[in-house]
């Protein structure tokens, strides 16, 4: 029977109808006006009635992929740092309003499952799935199984800690590898060296507006030989590489899947992250390992929760 796939990110919320081979039926989105969990939970609902509206089925089961750190087994989002929440019962709040069975996950969670059995991870049993987009996720399945771990946050590579007492991160601790290269805080820590004034390859790149800057920007600064901009870029990098290659290390996986849209964007950090995979991870975790860019795209998230629940 079809499922409902719902992946809410922090401006809008999607839904799609999926099928048990992973085809879309139908999607809908809407967007958050508000950011309380009752507004939340209401723009959901209406994205789900659109979509099963669209599709002309009955749907059952409805999977949930959300931002943040999620304990699977009470269906609590304990920090969602795109919508600013803590200790909020999703899961709970959504199987009132949508009379549906339903299973919360990390978005990551639903994304690595979507391209296991839908793209990028077909026909393999042990995969980590990477995206670095706003944030930074991560997701682990071994033997065919999601590592969730015993409180359900299991893969949280976004959240180990790279910089004792560093950068504050969205989750509210300190030094993650987030906080230094997460897409929104590229962006910050670009937007401290345009302040400063001493960059003159990232003033001419953004006029002098703040507004203009994007990870792109960092990057071309770093490429055109803006010695902070390359301070900070490469500084990403090797954290990002170093953190990509020790999951490699420790999983020994047989896909290792890129995606998001700063690795998108950003090749020369994508480059990074491939060389540092050979260069830091250890020769026998890496052998047979195929690195491959996800397929599924924004889809990705949507077919892996429809597919979960």
């Amino acid at each position: 029977m079809p499922t409902l796939g719902i992946d809410l990110g922090g401006t809008f919320a999607r839904a799609a109808v999926v099928d048990e081979q992973g085809r879309i039926l139908s999607v809908s989105k809407t967007a958050l006006a508000e950011r309380s969990p009752t507004a939340v939970v209401e723009a959901i609902a209406q994205a789900a009635a659109a979509a099963v509206e669209a599709a002309s089925v009955s749907v059952e089961a409805c999977g949930v992929g959300a931002a943040g750190q999620i304990h699977g087994d009470t269906g609590v989002l304990a920090v969602g740092p795109n919508l600013g929440w803590r200790n909020v019962p999703l899961g709970e709040m959504l199987r009132t309003r949508l009379g549906y069975r339903v299973r919360l996950v990390n978005d990551l969670s639903a994304a690595a499952w979507g391209e296991l059995h839908a793209g990028a991870g077909r026909g393999a049993q042990d995969t980590l799935t990477v995206f670095v987009g706003s944030g930074v996720g991560s997701a682990i399945i071994a033997g065919g199984r999601l590592v969730s771990g015993a409180g359900g946050v299991a893969g949280e590579l976004g959240h180990i800690k790279v910089v004792p007492n560093g950068r504050r991160c969205g989750c509210g601790e300190l030094g993650c590898l987030e906080a230094y290269v997460g897409g929104h805080n590229l962006i910050a820590q670009t937007r401290e060296l345009l302040a400063t004034g001493h960059s003159a390859v990232l003033t001419e790149l953004t006029e002098g507006d703040p507004a203009r800057v994007t990870p792109v920007t960092l990057e071309q600064a770093a490429e055109e030989g803006d010695p902070e901009a390359r301070e900070v870029y490469e500084r990403a990098g090797l954290m990002l590489a170093l953190a990509v290659a020790n999951q490699v290390t420790v999983l020994n996986p047989a896909r290792l899947i890129l995606g998001g849209g700063v690795l998108t964007h950003c090749p020369g950090l994508r480059r990074r992250v491939l060389e540092g995979v050979q260069a830091y991870s250890s020769t026998t975790s890496r052998e047979g390992l195929l690195i491959t860019e996800a397929e599924l795209g924004d889809n990705s998230g949507l077919i892996g929760a429809g597919l979960l629940a």
